[in-house]
């Protein structure tokens, strides 16, 4: 007799669902690390918080970072965080996102932040090198610092007067307002451009200046005027120029074709400015570097992209933001950071040769 189905399925236990589960598996903690290491929590702290430095041994902190890598030890930030009253975070203000130097100094900055466990907000300022606005609705709460670049503090007030610790890169060294600058040796980078040029025998001069009031121009400014002040029979023409290709161009055609002698060498504030001059040259009828020498500054990408390829000044400015965020966190930390200038350095291409006969 074949049973009914239906009557052997009603009869049935009800089915009930298990769900196989890991067994839990505790997370390593900083106790953990101190046994595997041999060393106090203490010491543990210091170590994985980067402050170890004069208070263990290199060897200790080594065997430290050994322990945590075996393990596989996390640090809980955000708890620690909350505990120093910290928000791991730093703002990096710049002018604008158009010129990769300020791209290529958030790299830095951003390198050497992951290397504190650092996060970076980079915010270009709608007014430019005018007043910086607070991106949030309260910058204490938000940051631990600022860093600005090639701007001035008074710009930030509505920053730095949040309390933050702030760092100024490519600024005047003399302002009080910053905890801390982080400067280029602008000024012997435009030495080093024009005794290139005196060097192959011109005498007269074309300062197409950046038309921003700021101390990294009026810095390169000087320069200039200094080193052609030691040569004898020299001229200097200066005239304005806005910090854009287009605009450069016809600052450049207005300058080269004013009355009196034209200059056989155009020194500019910036790689832009320099392809702005370029452009001018040739619809003048001058073949750059033949008739006339360009020389430009930054050593952006737009350096080698123009035909001639541009005789500048390369600035570091990786190790700009590097520095930077370094100077940052030892403002955090309680210390004055120090430092030198970085060092500038002339990149000689084929914008400029000996003046014609």
């Amino acid at each position: 007799m074949i049973p009914d189905p239906r009557s052997t399925r009603a009869n049935r236990p009800p089915r009930t669902h298990t769900t196989r589960t890991e067994p839990d598996v505790a997370r390593p903690t900083s106790k953990d690390v101190a046994r595997a290491a041999g060393v106090s929590q203490a010491a543990v702290s210091l170590v994985l918080g980067d402050k170890w430095r004069g208070r263990v041994s290199g060897t200790t902190a080594d065997r430290v970072r050994e322990a945590a890598r075996h393990l596989g030890y996390r640090p809980n930030l955000a708890a620690r965080n909350l505990r120093l009253g910290r928000t791991r975070t730093a703002l990096l203000v710049v002018p604008a996102l158009t010129n990769d130097f300020f791209a290529r100094v958030y790299t830095g900055a951003a390198r050497k932040a992951a290397e504190h466990d650092f996060g970076v907000v980079l915010y270009p300022s709608p007014e430019g090198l005018g007043p910086a606005k607070d991106p949030f609705a309260s910058a204490r709460a938000a940051l631990d610092g600022v860093i600005a670049s090639s701007m001035a503090a008074r710009t930030l007030t509505a920053l730095h007067g949040a309390d933050l610790p702030l760092v100024m890169l490519d600024s005047d060294p003399t302002d009080p307002t910053a905890g801390a600058h982080v400067n280029l040796d602008v000024a012997d980078g435009m030495r080093q451009i024009t005794e290139h040029l005196l060097a192959l025998g011109h005498r007269h001069f074309l300062h197409l200046a950046a038309d921003i009031d700021s101390w990294t121009f009026a810095a390169r400014a000087r320069a200039i005027q200094d080193t052609l002040h030691a040569a004898p029979d020299t001229t200097l023409r200066t005239a304005p120029a806005p910090l854009s290709t287009t605009y450069s161009r016809a600052a450049a055609t207005q300058a080269l074709t004013a009355p009196g002698s034209r200059p056989t060498a155009v020194i500019c504030d910036g790689d832009t400015i320099a392809a702005g001059a370029c452009k001018a040259a040739r619809r003048l009828g001058l073949r750059v570097p033949e008739d006339l020498s360009v020389t430009g500054f930054d050593d952006l990408a737009l350096a080698t992209a123009v035909d001639p390829e541009l005789t500048t000044v390369h600035l570091p400015a990786e190790r700009v933001g590097e520095r930077g965020m370094e100077a940052l966190t030892t403002l955090l930390d309680g210390h004055t950071p120090t430092g030198t200038a970085l060092p500038t350095q002339l990149v000689i291409r084929d914008s400029t040769a000996p003046p014609p006969s």
